[in-house]
């Protein structure tokens, strides 16, 4: 296949990153990939070597979100730029800036340094996090029109906070300095599929739990779902298409209770899904738990809440076709298994 182009991914040591690599790799692009420490390079090179035979066509460069060192020799010669870094932790932080910093910030470093390269484009990855909270549950779909209201800190955590936060600033951004630059934003539900190590999206938590007995009970939390290969089809393909320039993209199948997965593992994987509850878990109990739990404790917003967001756009626009959300749980619970976190 006759080389397309380079393309730099950001955050290559991260779950969605890989297999956004994998991918152009795949359609004939040479990738370039931004890690903290390039000591990192043989761990990525060795996470790939399961789904993609990157060889000379993948390098290296050190760069941090926190910091402007780097970025300008990541995106030198690049075409177009998937800007998929952006921190993730299982624990809120003390202050939202230890997340806002590095998500707004380090997306104006990437936005910045790609205009002054001459790159035709960055498809961002968002979240859904900025699209539908802040507003409590509602049964209409949230769409590509919806901000999340970061002010409501009844409704949202650090991390809603900060994709918001960051995202608004990088259309803002563009708006004002972006020259011919464009941008698109791809905004994901809870990422799940095929794990491929330990780094991987903090949504494979919920599978990984469920099946290890770990939780007495379905607790009334849930979910839009969508499976990392499909997120990694959609930034391609928000990638090229013309029409794509200067728009959102939610990127997630139908919203999942905790219940609705736990039964797709009781009927696609019955074998793996003994330990898997069957019973819901009362509001009152969890309340209780989250007194000894602070993950729980953190996210007993959400309890109850039904969000639902609509990716029609992505479908017309884009062509987009994801898998089910049961075939995107069941690789999970597969993937967890075969690589011995279960």
């Amino acid at each position: 296949m006759a080389d397309r182009g380079l393309v730099l991914v950001t955050g290559g040591s991260g779950y969605i990153a890989g297999f956004c690599i994998a991918r152009l790799i795949a359609e004939g692009w040479h990738v370039r990939t931004t890690v903290r420490s390039l000591s990192r390079q043989d761990e990525v090179r060795r996470t790939l070597s399961k789904i993609s035979t990157p060889g000379d066509k993948l390098t290296f460069v050190a760069a941090d979100l926190n910091a402007d060192g780097g970025w300008a020799e990541a995106v030198a010669g690049c075409d177009f730029v998937q800007h998929v870094a952006s921190p993730l932790p299982s624990r809120n932080p003390k202050d939202d800036a230890e997340l806002v910093r590095p998500a707004r910030d380090g997306a104006l470093r990437v936005l910045a340094a790609a205009r002054q390269a001459g790159v035709k484009r960055v498809v961002m990855t968002a979240s859904t996090a900025a699209i539908a909270y802040g507003h409590g549950g509602r049964a209409t779909p949230f769409t590509e029109a919806d901000w999340s209201d970061e002010t409501n800190r009844a409704d949202t955590s650090a991390y809603e906070r900060s994709k918001t936060i960051a995202e608004r600033a990088a259309w803002a951004w563009i708006k004002e300095h972006g020259g011919g630059l464009e941008l698109t934003t791809v905004n994901p539900g809870a990422v799940l599929g095929p794990v491929l190590g330990r780094d991987y999206s903090a949504s494979i938590d919920i599978v990984k739990k469920l099946l290890d007995g770990s939780l007495p009970g379905l607790p009334r939390f849930g979910w839009p779902l969508v499976d990392v290969r499909d997120i990694a089809d959609l930034h391609y393909r928000a990638m090229l298409e013309p029409r794509a320039a200067g728009e959102r993209f939610l990127g997630a199948g139908d919203f999942y209770w905790m219940s609705d997965i736990a039964r797709a593992l009781k009927t696609r994987l019955p074998a793996l899904a003994k330990r898997v509850p069957t019973r819901g878990l009362p509001d009152w109990l969890l309340r209780g738990l989250a007194l000894f739990d602070p993950v729980v404790r953190e996210r007993l917003f959400e309890l109850g809440k039904e969000r639902p967001v609509s990716a029609a756009k992505a479908k017309t626009m884009l062509g987009w076709a994801p898998r089910s959300n049961d075939d995107a749980i069941v690789a999970t619970a597969e993937s967890l298994v075969a690589e011995g976190l279960v």
